[in-house]
């Protein structure tokens, strides 16, 4: 090569370099952007709680974290139902009381609810023996296979498993387990 030769490339324009910078961004979000779609879509979900039916732990407004990867439904799991498992047509958060093959009782003057003859002690969540005195469905009741009896926390009020509008939860339509609390801003009914 001729050391006396220089060889000047033309600048390019501006324009090139803000497309070609664009193109770049576009390359690097659209992976992203499908990783967050699928992680949001099918590990996880961000529900916000309609209603009082689950006062004094989660109110009208509250955002919360749903897995839907852990299907295993235990006693005081807060689980999230899609609108299509009952007549209500409305997605509903509720508390698992019994799993399948449990017996449910719920005494009529005292509002205490039993699983298998032994009285729950709920008081972690709220005050033991609160409940509506009107139900449709007659106790006890055994959970069938595949299914969970769900209860809301605010009992006086709750349309749940003690309604036949509900009923028993069929599994296939949990979404999934409330984990935490994302945000806490309550809004009025």
């Amino acid at each position: 090569m001729n050391p006396n030769i220089t060889s000047e490339l033309p600048a390019e324009p501006s324009k090139n370099n803000f497309t070609l910078s664009c193109y770049e961004w576009v390359e690097a979000l659209i992976p992203a952007l499908v990783i967050i779609i699928v992680i949001f879509t099918f590990l996880f979900r961000v529900i916000t709680v309609n209603g009082p039916s689950m006062m004094p732990n989660l109110k009208n407004g509250y955002k919360v974290l749903v897995s839907c990867t852990d299907r295993k439904l235990t006693r005081g799991d807060i689980v999230v139902v899609d609108r299509r498992a009952t007549s209500r047509d409305e997605t509903l958060i509720k508390r698992v009381i019994a799993t399948e093959g449990q017996t449910v009782d719920i005494d009529f003057n005292t509002g205490v609810v039993s699983v298998n003859g032994v009285p729950l002690d709920e008081s972690a969540y709220i005050e033991n023996g609160i409940t509506k005195n009107q139900y449709d469905i007659s106790f006890p009741q055994t959970v069938p296979p595949g299914h969970v009896f769900v209860l809301g926390d605010n009992r006086k009020i709750s349309d749940d498993s003690r309604s036949s509008d509900v009923g028993m939860i069929d599994q296939r339509y949990i979404i999934g387990k409330v984990e935490f609390i994302l945000m806490k801003t309550e809004k009025p009914f």
